[in-house]
């Protein structure tokens, strides 16, 4: 019997919430600033990074064939320092190259999380869920965030 994947649903409709986002911002929408010295574009090469994380621990799984302990924080609540040091990078970024980037890592990651067999899905959850395949909550969250930014 197959491991149920209510994330599957969840991811995909906060996949196509960003894709609207993206697709009806402008870039001066995009330049915006946020609380903290974030920008919206910012923001959402936030969400890219943290979503390409979850892709590059899925592939590590695959190439090494264990979850790789070492390879995440144990604390969700101990990754400001991880925010704040990618923030720069995240500023730097083209705005539209960053928005672009959002959408195109939560694809692929959609993706990979959609063909996970059940046996790693099993592994993950035992494991405490050290892969958050729930990538909706991250991309719901401040998708929130840009909306009541722009007052919409």
């Amino acid at each position: 019997m197959s491991t149920p994947r209510p994330w599957i649903a969840e991811n995909s409709r906060a996949r196509e919430r960003l894709r609207a986002f993206v697709e009806r911002l402008s870039d001066a929408d995009l330049g915006r600033a946020l609380d903290g010295g974030w920008t919206i574009a910012a923001v959402l090469a936030h969400v890219a990074f943290w979503d390409q994380r979850a892709l590059v621990l899925l592939e590590r799984w695959d190439r090494d064939g264990a979850l790789a302990e070492s390879s995440w924080p144990r604390s969700e609540t101990d990754v400001d320092w991880i925010n704040d040091a990618a923030k720069p990078l995240c500023l730097g970024l083209a705005p539209r190259a960053a928005a672009e980037l959002a959408l195109r890592t939560a694809e692929a990651v959609d993706r990979r999380i959609e063909t996970l067999p059940d046996d790693r899905v099993e592994a993950n959850t035992a494991a405490g869920h050290p892969i958050n395949l729930r990538r909706a909550e991250h991309r719901m969250e401040h998708l929130d965030q840009i909306e009541q930014a722009l007052g919409s």
